[in-house]
């Protein structure tokens, strides 16, 4: 039976395959966004409706009095928001579905792989303490009242528009010019790179399940890769030579500020994740899409449009100087 379902967001790298996979699935789908996306086209066969999800006053006005089986809000990322959402939506969905993050399990990772139960710490990053604090909000609220909160905790999920290395195409640039390029770390803590539309399988399978509700699950691929194989894998697609200077995390971090907690903080540690819970529901979902297709994906993309090119000349110098102080 079609669900009538509502995404807050919707056109985002983890969002935009969901949305499509639902409307091929036959779900009336409403995206709720600012309408200011233009790197991915618009799902078509949505309905569309104009709000900002940072402002309570504003999705509550788009939405009226509207109803909806599902509720899964893509654009949330403070516990403040998470407790707007469950006063506007409680009574008014069968399930309210909220986007985690993986980084939200402890750091440094005790035990592996992680698994839903794996303890959830993260000192380094303020963004993953947000999902923590939002996380324990719904698990109150479905507690004490029944809330119908469903947890997704997605890890490094991506598509043809990210390049999900440190510098992004300023990485790629520089491998084809023949530098070398910065990877954190010596290079071979372990990591998992998770296609959006392989993501979307496990999600769109969640959505109107009950068993899912008042559960969390983690989203990932189960190709594990070293950051070497990742960095490495662009390199090919790109028809660059891979030359990597390995820099301490703590290092890249001090010179690069704002790069300093997620990578401390998330891709400086080796994670692998054990995903039979949510093939438990969802028994079709298989991360199909290696990485290696994937870095292909990424190149062509890049390489059709040369506004989707941009080198950061600052974050270009900084590699200079964390290469000329580092490596051999």
């Amino acid at each position: 039976m079609a669900l009538r379902m509502l995404f807050i967001g919707g056109n985002g790298i983890i969002s935009s395959a969901s949305s499509a996979l639902a409307v091929q699935r036959g779900d009336e789908l409403t995206l709720l966004n600012r309408g200011r996306s233009t790197v991915r086209p618009a799902v078509e066969g949505v309905r569309q409706l104009l709000g900002d999800a940072d402002d309570s006053a504003s999705v509550a006005a788009a939405i009226g009095d509207e109803s909806f089986d599902v509720v899964a809000n893509f654009r949330s990322f403070s516990p403040a928001q998470v407790a707007r959402d469950i006063e506007l939506f409680e009574g008014r969905c069968r399930q309210y579905v909220y986007i985690s993050s993986a980084s939200a399990y402890q750091k440094p990772v005790a035990r592996l792989p992680i698994t839903e139960s794996t303890p959830l710490r993260n000192p380094y990053w303020q963004y993953s303490r947000d999902k923590i604090a939002s996380e324990d909000l719904l698990v109150a609220a479905y507690r004490e009242r029944g809330f119908p909160a469903t947890i997704i905790r997605p890890s490094h999920t991506y598509d043809r528009t990210s390049v999900p290395i440190l510098g992004g195409w300023t990485a790629i640039d520089r491998m084809r010019r023949g530098l070398p390029v910065v990877v954190h770390g010596d290079g071979t803590s372990l990591w998992t790179m998770t296609h959006t539309r392989d993501f979307a399988v496990a999600f769109i399978g969640l959505l109107g399940n009950d068993r899912a509700v008042g559960e969390a699950f983690q989203i990932t691929s189960d190709e594990v890769l070293t950051w070497n194989h990742i960095t490495e894998m662009l390199a090919r697609a790109a028809g660059a030579e891979f030359r990597p200077v390995h820099v301490a995390s703590d290092a890249i971090a001090r010179e690069l500020p704002e790069h300093g907690p997620g990578l401390v903080g998330d891709k400086a540690h080796s994670v692998i994740f054990d995903n039979r819970k949510v093939k438990s529901l969802v028994p079709e979902y298989n991360a199909v899409i290696p990485f290696w297709r994937g870095a292909q994906e990424i190149v062509e993309w890049h390489d059709a449009d040369a506004s989707h090119r941009v080198v950061d000349a600052q974050l270009d110098a900084a590699f200079d100087r964390l290469i000329d102080r580092y490596g051999a």
